[in-house]
């Protein structure tokens, strides 16, 4: 039987009408594909594992959004990653009905090659290679490292992130027009990582 985990279930009971389906077909086809995959709730959304994080999904109040844990080294011959026209978290854009989504051959072709990278233990690139930054590189403010020090568990959560969640809150903060609400943001955001919270957590679906 498929490891499910009764947390996913009932993220997606809450999730918005338009969302379930979609959500139901991502975790039918994973486990499909992977019949030994576990399910687990990360950062308050479904991720899924197998020798390793293969990927997750989420839904928000207008879209729903899919990505794959490897994602930065993988192969997209059908050119589904990261749309520019339909920018969302994840890999496949902005999902909004079933009729958004790439064909079932095609998630399940992505969904073997996460399931192989992870057989193989093949590891995700460091930020630097060859002493060269990888264009993925974060500049993180010595203020924003340095109060994230002060806080271990804010400090664990941060480091885990994807770049795109750890650039939210970057963002977020260095554009505070004023010392004064920068240095409230800081507060709020050590308070939200120690929940293992991401910066728009209150967009998703618990």
């Amino acid at each position: 039987m498929p490891a499910k985990d009764p947390r996913v279930d009932a993220y997606i009971v809450k999730s918005a009408e338009f969302a379930r389906p979609i959500l139901e077909h991502f975790r039918a086809l994973i486990h499909k594909t992977c019949p030994d995959v576990r399910e687990t709730m990360k950062w308050s959304f479904p991720h899924f594992e197998y020798k390793g994080v293969l990927c997750n999904m989420a839904a928000f109040k207008q879209h729903c959004a899919f990505g794959f844990w490897k994602g930065a080294i993988m192969k997209d011959p059908h050119g589904y990653f990261n749309p520019p026209e339909n920018k969302a978290m994840g890999h496949l854009g902005r999902i909004t009905s079933l009729s958004d989504l790439p064909p079932d051959k095609h998630l399940i072709a992505y969904i073997k090659e996460a399931i192989e990278l992870n057989e193989r233990g093949v590891p995700l690139p460091s930020l630097r290679k060859n002493g060269e930054k990888n264009k993925k590189e974060l500049k993180v403010p010595g203020y924003i490292t340095k109060a994230l020090k002060k806080n271990k568990k804010a400090l664990e959560t941060f480091e885990g992130f994807s770049y795109n969640h750890k650039k939210e809150y970057v963002e977020w903060i260095t554009e505070a027009k004023t010392e004064e609400t920068r240095n409230k943001r800081i507060a709020t955001m050590l308070e939200w990582l120690a929940e293992g919270k991401p910066r728009n957590w209150k967009y998703m679906k618990q």
